[in-house]
C-alpha cells in the first residue's frame, strides 16, 4: 500500500480492528472536518436517502465507481447483481476483498473498460471529474462503457450554500474557477495527503455537460441540503 493512501490504511485499520482516530478532512473553503471511519462502513439502513435510492434503481451488471469500502457493492451482491467494484485506494480495495466483494480491482475509471447495464458513483460520484474541464472526457469514458439502455447513477451537491449572497440573493463565487471546484486534504495518524481536486456540480451545468455528450439528465431524488441523485442514459 502506498504511503500517500491515507483513505486505504484508514479503511484497512477499522477492518483489522485498530481503529483509533478518523480521518481530518479539509478544504480550500471550509474548515477542518472529522470523516468517521464507521460510517465508511455503513449498512443499507443507515445509509442516507439518496443511496438507498440509487441502490433500489441499479440493474443488470454493475460497476461501482470509488467503491470504497465495498458497502454498495456488498448490498447489490447480496442482491445478486454481478457487480465489479474499482478504486484507486489499494487500501480500499484490500478491504472490499477482505469483506467479500467477489470482484475489486484497484484502478481508476478512464483506466477501465467493459460494458456494463448500470454505473454506479455515489458519496458526491462527480468528485471524479475532479475540475469543470474535465467533465467531458469523464462522461465520454462513462457512456462508452454503457450497454444498450445502461444508466449512470450519480450523485452531487450545488454548494452555492457554503458562499456568502449579495443583497439581490446571488452569491458571491471565485472569479478564477468554477465555486464547486475544492482542494481537499486528508490528515490521518501523523499523514496527510497532497491537494486533491474534487467536484461539485450543480445540477443545472450538469445537465448542460450531459446534454452535450448525448445523454439524458434526471433527477430521481433531491436531499435537503441541494443535494441530489442523477440517473444519466445515452439518448437513442
Amino acid at each position: 500500500m502506498k504511503i500517500s493512501d491515507i483513505l486505504g490504511k484508514a479503511l484497512l485499520d477499522y477492518q483489522n480492528g485498530n481503529y483509533s482516530e478518523d480521518i481530518v478532512t479539509e478544504t480550500n473553503i471550509s474548515e477542518p472536518d472529522v470523516l468517521p471511519i464507521p460510517y465508511l462502513f455503513r449498512s443499507y439502513t443507515e445509509m442516507p436517502a439518496i443511496e438507498q435510492k440509487a441502490l433500489e434503481l441499479c440493474s443488470g451488471k454493475v460497476l461501482d465507481v470509488g467503491c470504497g469500502a465495498g458497502n454498495h457493492s456488498l448490498y447489490l451482491q447480496d442482491k445478486g447483481l454481478d457487480v465489479t467494484a474499482i478504486d484507486t485506494s489499494e487500501g480500499a480495495v484490500a478491504v472490499c476483498k477482505k469483506r467479500g466483494v467477489q470482484h475489486a480491482l484497484n484502478e481508476s475509471l478512464l483506466n477501465h473498460s467493459g460494458k456494463y447495464d448500470t454505473i454506479l458513483l455515489l458519496m458526491n460520484g462527480t468528485g471524479i471529474f475532479e475540475k469543470v474541464n474535465c467533465i467531458n472526457k469523464h462522461l465520454v469514458h462513462l457512456k462508452s462503457l454503457l450497454n444498450d439502455n445502461g444508466q449512470i447513477i450519480i450523485d452531487s451537491s450545488d454548494l452555492k450554500y457554503m458562499y456568502d449572497t449579495n443583497e439581490q440573493g446571488g452569491i458571491w463565487v471565485p472569479a478564477d474557477r468554477y465555486y464547486g471546484e475544492l482542494e481537499f486534504t486528508m490528515k490521518y495518524k501523523g499523514e496527510q495527503s497532497a491537494n486533491f481536486p474534487w467536484l461539485y456540480l450543480d445540477e443545472h451545468l450538469f445537465q448542460q455537460y450531459c446534454e452535450s455528450n448525448g445523454l439524458k439528465f434526471e433527477i430521481s431524488l433531491r436531499g435537503e441540503n441541494l443535494d441530489y441523485l442523477g440517473v444519466l442514459g445515452v439518448v437513442l
